[in-house]
């Protein structure tokens, strides 16, 4: 078993900077963590958290400052060394394998438990049990990670890394893709660990940091703006310290139905992944100028009704209506040309190429037309004053618009979609957890361009597991159970405790 040489006791940093072309990222941090101790480390996208973090990790080195572990200075140039002393981080990207079993993840990287070009698996799997029971995260350690929920997946990184033996946990964003529910359950067991361990806690969910952490630590444009106890301070504090200014999250105030219905679905009934009838009958009416929300707990068929309604998933039977025309099972380029906008659920790999430039990401949808090129040769300043317009007016933050998509932070990566689908001003928007992940600044954002859609008769179905997203957003709010709309509402008539039952498949009068 990997373990640190001794307890750790207390982790400073002390002036950390780290420069990549056209960015500061970070720049002269402190902070320090003692053993047993809760930090939280929050600040918009793009303020530096990850990088600091990664430099904590092993994965980047600092061109400037030091780390100081009991006293000592340490250095870390890989993430083995960042474990050989008791630190270890879970990214908010699972690093896992998803065709290999949750025992064979973990034993690739224990060395002690490779034999002659082979995994030990038995003594892996012993060790998986023992971390299980001893921190109460139960995993079936035979399981594949692609038959996981994601909050399985999140517990077998969690595992995993303490199964590396890690002392100081590093969790980056860890409830970012997690119901309501597995966030309460991550939580009250991070609390119950930090006997043994201390957390360092990524988060933009300013109600977990409250819930959590003893301190916390906030970074703008990567610097240190503050550093001090939790308690202290309101969540509207926080908020305000992280940005700069005041956030108010803007609410939809009309409740008019005055458009025609835009986006239909009737009876449908469509497979997911493993077979089953992810959507059994269900039957869905979006209008111009509105804002539907979707409520649910997560796995009752969100992801495969996003993804019938854009033409990624087959229908197997029943009928899927755009601007009155039967699209049922058409293909997703169909989809984008009629005018339906999609912002998916996985901004990585569904709503961007990341190796494309931002420029490029932008232009996914309109490449081929006259404004972007002339026959097969593409347009490239007409490219770049595109994307130096959008970048302007939907404040994505990046060194250059010819910089990787994939090399942006979550939030603004999460910008770059939501600029490409509004600018082509869609008939209609089905936009899938479009604040997972972000800061309050950028959810703030985005909520104003989704409601600015609607006043333009756009119709827009919100499919989010925030209740207070779709409560301050909707219209209308329908609750989806087991593949079907159980019950469609008035924002004006639902309450927190009224969604809460239905989204339990308790259906009201």
């Amino acid at each position: 078993m990997r373990t640190a040489a001794e307890p750790i006791r207390e982790l400073r940093l002390e002036g950390i900077t780290k420069r990549f072309p056209g960015i500061l990222a970070c720049n002269n941090i402190s902070m320090q963590v003692s053993r047993g101790e809760v930090l939280a480390l929050v600040g918009e996208n793009g303020a530096g958290k990850s990088t600091l973090m990664n430099i904590l990790a092993g994965l980047y080195q600092p061109d400037s400052g030091t780390i100081t572990l009991n006293g000592r200075e340490v250095r870390f140039h890989t993430p083995n060394d960042a474990y050989a002393h008791g630190i270890g981080m879970v990214h908010q990207n699972f690093m896992l394998v998803p065709n290999m079993t949750v025992t064979e993840n973990v034993a690739l990287g224990l060395k002690e438990h490779h034999r002659f070009m082979n995994l030990d698996l038995k003594s892996a799997k012993a060790r998986i049990m023992e971390v299980s029971e001893h921190h109460q995260l139960p995993v079936n350690p035979d399981a594949h990670i692609w038959q996981l929920s994601v909050g399985e997946q999140q517990r077998v990184e969690l595992i995993k890394t303490l199964c590396f033996g890690a002392q100081l946990l590093i969790l980056d964003e860890p409830t970012s893709a997690l119901t309501p529910q597995e966030t309460d359950d991550l939580i009250d067991r991070l609390k119950r660990m930090t006997g043994e361990l201390s957390i360092i806690f990524i988060s933009h969910k300013l109600n977990e940091v409250k819930s959590l952490s003893d301190r916390v630590a906030i970074l703008r444009h990567g610097a240190v703006v503050f550093n001090g106890q939790t308690a202290d301070h309101t969540s509207a504090d926080l908020a305000a310290l992280m940005t700069g200014r005041e956030i108010h999250l803007p609410r939809n105030e009309g409740l008019s139905l005055d458009g025609g219905v835009v986006l239909q679905a009737r009876d449908l009934h469509v497979r997911g992944d493993r077979g089953h009838l992810a959507l059994d009958g269900l039957d869905l009416e979006l209008h111009a100028g509105e804002i539907l929300g979707l409520a649910g707990v997560s796995g009752n068929g969100q992801r495969e009704l996003a993804e019938a309604l854009t033409g990624l998933r087959r229908v197997e039977s029943g009928r899927v209506e755009f601007l009155d025309a039967d699209m049922t099972n058409r293909s997703p380029a169909s989809m984008i040309a009629a005018g339906l906008g999609y912002i998916p659920e996985d901004r990585h790999h569904e709503g961007i190429v990341p190796k494309f430039s931002v420029k490029e990401n932008l232009v996914l949808k309109d490449f081929h037309t006259v404004k972007f090129s002339w026959w097969v040769v593409l347009k490239q300043s007409e490219i770049a004053h595109n994307a130096e317009a959008l970048k302007a007016s939907f404040d994505i933050r990046c060194s250059s618009t010819s910089a990787a998509g994939g090399s942006l932070s979550g939030g603004n990566i999460q910008k770059v979609i939501l600029a490409r689908e509004l600018a082509r001003e869609p008939k209609a928007l089905v936009a899938v957890y479009p604040t997972r992940g972000v800061d309050m600044g950028a959810q703030e954002f985005i909520h104003s361009q989704l409601l600015a859609r609607r006043r333009a008769g756009g119709g827009v179905l919100l499919i989010s597991e925030e209740l207070e997203e779709i409560m301050n957003l909707s219209d209308r709010i329908a609750v989806i159970y087991k593949g079907r709309i159980l019950k469609v509402l008035n924002s004006l008539d639902a309450t927190r405790e009224r969604l809460g039952l239905l989204m339990a498949g308790v259906a009201d009068e």
